[in-house]
């Protein structure tokens, strides 16, 4: 039930990311990316103060709801998971300004790919489950977005793919901090310090307008607090005690609830082909969250120490 209930707040976060797609094109025809990067973590920043404040008071098994964590584990984690998270969202919003949506969401979610392959350098084993999953998940997501086109690279399309990798290496650091430090405060340190970088990039880069932060602030708005503040954190909690691969192929949903937020919002249409990729990836998202035959945790319930995979 532990894996199961993570891998339900991992497919929460795919669906608040699916959505910031919209936010992300729309916010985009007003602000540059670095803007738009530093107001959305700002905002997750904010949007976590008071769920913090409220956490500490709680009361679990004699315990504060926020996990006890040294001052070291909590900078040098929130240095690490929040120069990642800055430096894969400004690739990506580059990229986007170059490339098309479609194409850039493909090379974005193939980080499902690069997360395995990464975990084994790190001496990360996964079932053979977890390799067909990936391969599901890869052919579901280029029935999803290619749409015909080749794969030929393109300006932005390298800065896409630098923050697919990125976004790669985001998960695995995740699942090694999540570890020391609380989730909930995890969370709030990376986007203060992703909203740090965020503020010195756009600065050096040249300061947007008022009149256009003003006319970008509801999607701002919505990727700060759903993309970020709801589910960056959400991702976190849910990574810890989760193979970063099987986290990773559930988080690449998001390209999916991505397509279906274009066709409620933004009037784009569904191709049979598209329908094809969203089953296959759900496909891939239920092979990789079968639980596996293994012993029954810690009764505390913290099964970091034995990942599910």
């Amino acid at each position: 039930m532990f894996a199961l209930r993570q891998y339900f707040l991992l497919l929460l976060t795919a669906l608040g990311w699916g959505g910031g797609f919209v936010g992300q094109k729309l916010g985009m025809d007003y602000v540059s990316p670095f803007t738009f990067t530093f107001f959305r973590t700002l905002i997750g920043a904010l949007f976590l103060v008071p769920v913090i404040m409220i956490a500490s008071r709680i009361r679990v098994k004699g315990g504060s709801a926020i996990r006890k964590s040294s001052k070291s584990d909590f900078i040098w984690g929130s240095l690490a998971v929040g120069a990642c998270l800055i430096a894969a969202e400004s690739f990506q919003q580059y990229g986007l300004k170059y490339t098309d949506v479609h194409k850039a969401s493909f090379i974005t979610a193939m980080y499902v790919v690069l997360v395995p392959v990464l975990g084994l350098f790190l001496g990360q084993k996964n079932r053979l489950r977890i390799w067909i999953a990936v391969a599901i998940s890869a052919t579901g997501l280029g029935f999803l977005t290619l749409r015909g086109q080749s794969l030929s690279m393109e300006p932005g399309d390298a800065m896409v793919l630098m923050c697919a990798l990125l976004f790669a290496v985001h998960v695995q650091v995740i699942d090694y901090w999540v570890r020391r430090v609380d989730g909930v405060l995890l969370s709030f340190g990376q986007f203060v310090v992703a909203s740090v970088l965020g503020l010195v990039l756009a600065v050096i880069n040249g300061p947007d307008s008022w009149e256009a932060i003003k006319a970008a602030m509801p999607a701002i708005l919505y990727c700060g607090i759903v993309s970020n503040g709801i589910a960056y954190t959400l991702q976190i909690v849910g990574q810890r005690g989760v193979n970063p691969a099987g986290a990773s192929i559930v988080l690449s949903l998001e390209s999916a609830f991505g397509a279906l937020a274009g066709v409620l919002f933004l009037g784009e249409r569904m191709t049979a082909q598209a329908f094809t990729g969203c089953a296959l990836m759900f496909t891939a998202t239920m092979i990789a969250v079968i639980p596996g035959r293994r012993k029954r945790p810690a009764a505390d319930g913290d099964a970091e120490q034995k990942k599910e995979g």
